[in-house]
């Protein structure tokens, strides 16, 4: 049982809701490649992701999570341009949803527990991959990582989701699986829910110091919902 009155669940999509990763790194690769630069794999895109897709297709470039400095701004708006393109094509089909991820969104929309879905992925491309995983209708609000002029680790989406909601930050949890979702919980003054699955350059998740760690999506129904 959560030690707080929990009325709003933030969560963060890729990583934590869907491993996109696969189509992510079939885009990445075409978009670096028809720039002649060397392929990428998806082991090395499941490091790069967590920042938004201008952070990727830099990381993509240098072939590292420290972005070369000399690549110019054209080149790179460039190859995001690309990307773009080559992610839309995908289809996401490629994509899928962790294990127990529906059956948990389901079980919180029937206790009544608000759902918000704040992520760094570009706006763009957030509607359809959730209503082609069948997950749209269970989130009041969708955040994408352009919504707001920051994105996590910086709390405006969540500041903005506690006052449209006027809730407390004590109300509202933060699920996610990088250390981004985690420093935006902690700047917003609200718990945080770590999964050990995702997408965190390599680092445990742990390492970030959420109120919880889980290694499946359903350990938050033990967090949140009262026993009967």
């Amino acid at each position: 049982m959560f030690q707080q009155d929990i009325q709003l669940i933030a969560f963060d999509l890729d990583g934590t809701l869907l491993d996109s990763v696969p189509d992510l790194a079939v885009a990445a690769d075409q978009a670096v490649q028809a720039l002649g630069f060397p392929s990428v794999s998806e082991v090395q895109v499941r490091d790069y992701v967590g920042n938004g897709a201008d952070i990727l297709i830099g990381r993509a470039l240098s072939q590292n999570l420290t972005i070369d400095p000399s690549l110019s701004d054209e080149l790179r708006g460039k190859a995001r341009e690309l990307f773009d393109d080559f992610y839309q094509q995908t289809g996401h089909r490629l994509s899928h949803l962790y294990p127990t991820v529906k059956e948990t969104l389901q079980e919180l929309h029937r206790a009544g527990i608000k759902m918000a879905l704040v992520t760094n992925k570009p706006s763009k491309f957030v509607p359809d991959v959730l209503v082609q995983h069948g997950i749209a209708d269970y989130f009041v609000d969708v955040i994408g990582g352009d919504t707001f002029a920051e994105r996590k680790p910086n709390p405006m989406a969540l500041n903005w989701l506690l006052e449209k909601h006027q809730l407390d930050a004590a109300q509202m949890l933060m699920v996610g699986d990088s250390k981004n979702d985690i420093l935006a919980a902690k700047n917003a003054g609200c718990a945080s829910f770590g999964l050990t699955y995702g997408y965190n350059h390599g680092e445990p998740i742990a390492n970030s110091n959420p109120d919880y760690v889980a290694d499946s999506l359903a350990q938050l129904l033990d967090v949140v919902l009262v026993s009967a």
